[in-house]
């Protein structure tokens, strides 16, 4: 029933690394775009990384150099592997499916947090 599952948030010093987990069902995954986006309190739900069901990538600028998205389709699963962690990058952070057929259905998970300590 639930389409789209986040998980390995959790409470990290700063400078320290993370790696989030999206697992997907093989219809959605194989036919989408796959992101990570995260939310901040009083912030909007902004863009983290994407992949491209046929690998490209895209960062925002924030994360690049420090996180790597990637996907594995025999585990119909993507991941943000999150190196040199801030304060700033304290958010929950959410998994998002942009189906890439017709109709353009997105999905979304239902976030994972990221807390980060001085």
């Amino acid at each position: 029933q639930v389409q789209v599952v986040e998980s390995g948030g959790g409470l990290v010093q700063a400078g320290g690394s993370l790696r989030l987990s999206c697992a997907a069902s093989g219809s959605i995954f194989s036919n989408s775009d796959m992101g990570w986006y995260r939310q901040a309190p009083g912030k909007q739900r902004e863009l983290v990384a994407t992949i491209a069901r046929t690998g490209g990538t895209n960062y925002a600028d924030s994360v690049k150099g420090r996180f790597t998205i990637s996907r594995d389709s025999a585990k119909n699963t993507v991941y943000l592997q999150m190196n040199s962690l801030k304060p700033e990058d304290t958010a929950v952070y959410y998994c998002n499916a942009r189906r890439t057929t017709l109709p353009s259905f997105t999905f979304w998970g239902q976030g994972t947090q990221v807390t980060v300590s001085s």
